[in-house]
């Protein structure tokens, strides 16, 4: 790879999808210099919460990996003085781990203006230059040209095609189709309610809307706002929501499911 400026290749493994409120568990990056050489750097980190099992079970990290590491602000200086000016580039980095390493470096103390770098992002690229649709799934794990494409049945027949692969090659195929219940639900176990308007994290349950959404759990606003959770049973939300609105101001207290 010819390289005018030195660039960081990186990667976190992190406790969670939510950018604004997970942890880092792991930093991994590679520096590629113009001369050719490159160096390497690889710490695991303490998020200071319980790592999720679902999340757990994606990264390969759980807590009694990472119970003696560090937490981050202790090695936020060694991070920025690896990265030092160089140019900075990933895997779906400007979504996502751009935004959680500011964010971690910024609550140890750091500074970290990414944007003033030359930024590459692989996804980026990919998703640019290279077909996601069922076509380019048929092609993939069928390896067949999809020759009526957009007729409701023809698609439907590939998609057939496309889940028996899958089975065979993520999944079990003695059980079938329900050996990919769990990849459906990876992301989205940690919500509340079918309408995704309340959201698991660290133990806590976030609303996701309104004036308290990613900021206040629900024990808080019951504690500081007990007026706006008595205006959601008169407002347009799910009788499941609703029940544990019910809930709460009784003092009930919904749990958090034991696989989060």
């Amino acid at each position: 790879m010819k390289l005018l400026r030195t660039i960081i290749i990186f990667d976190l493994e992190t406790t969670g999808t939510w950018v604004e409120k997970d942890k880092i568990v792991e930093i991994g990056m590679v520096k590629l210099m113009p001369d050719g050489t490159r160096q390497t750097y690889v710490k695991r980190v303490n998020p200071g919460m319980p790592i999720p099992r679902n999340v757990s079970r994606l990264i390969n990290i759980n807590d009694d990996d990472v119970k003696d590491a560090p937490p981050f602000k202790d090695i936020a200086k060694e991070v920025t003085e690896f990265i030092g000016d160089s140019d900075l580039g990933g895997f779906n980095i400007l979504r996502f781990d751009l935004p959680i390493l500011e964010r971690e470096l910024y609550g140890a103390g750091f500074s970290f203006y990414w944007r003033e770098r030359d930024i590459y992002d692989a996804q980026k690229v990919y998703h640019i230059h290279e077909k996601r649709d069922l076509t380019a799934a048929y092609k993939l794990y069928c390896d067949k040209e999809l020759e009526n494409a957009h007729s409701a049945l023809g698609d439907a027949e590939a998609t057939v095609e496309i889940f028996d692969s899958q089975i065979k090659r993520y999944g079990a195929p003695e059980q079938g189709i329900e050996s990919l219940k769990d990849f459906d639900y990876e992301r989205s176990s940690a919500y509340f309610d079918k309408e995704r308007k309340f959201f698991w994290w660290n133990g806590h349950l976030y609303p996701v809307f309104g004036k308290y959404g990613r900021k206040k759990h629900i024990q808080d606003i019951l504690k500081i706002d007990r007026r706006y959770l008595e205006w959601m049973l008169s407002s347009d939300f799910s009788e499941e929501v609703k029940m544990m609105i019910k809930n709460v101001l009784s003092g009930k207290f919904p749990q958090a499911p034991e696989n989060l």
